[in-house]
């Protein structure tokens, strides 16, 4: 059982920014597809970023270039440092992992681990 604790939201003004970072226990973190979605108001949970256990990424066209994913294989942890934030980033980010499976994926389905989320609010 893998379990995914998220911290690092809060409250930041238009183009600042934020590192939000997601704890993992349970199982071989080095194995883990991870990854960051997230949910706005009224609006169905989207990809953001994902990254598979050797460095690999993938982003969402939405936050290339203005997001980064990273991770830290020896501490269990994998981040997500935004810049340039806009008031559309604003939502309740989440952490998910995936440990059976090859690379990585767009798709909520395909992964089976989530945290409880963080909520990143951005003024304008």
């Amino acid at each position: 059982q893998v379990q995914l604790v998220e911290s690092g939201g809060g409250l930041v003004q238009a183009g600042g920014s934020l590192r939000l970072s997601c704890a993992a226990s349970g199982g071989t973190f080095s194995s883990y597809a991870m990854a960051w979605f997230r949910q706005a108001p009224g609006k169905e949970r989207e990809f953001v970023a994902a990254c598979t256990g050797g460095g690999g990424t993938d982003y969402a066209d939405s936050v290339k270039g203005r997001f980064i994913i990273s991770r830290d294989n020896a501490k269990n942890m994998v981040y997500l440092q935004m810049n340039s934030l806009a008031p559309e980033d604003a939502a309740v980010y989440y952490c998910a992992a995936e440990n059976t499976r090859w690379g990585t994926s767009r798709r909520l389905s395909w992964y089976d681990y989530w945290g409880q989320g963080t909520q990143v609010t951005v003024s304008s």
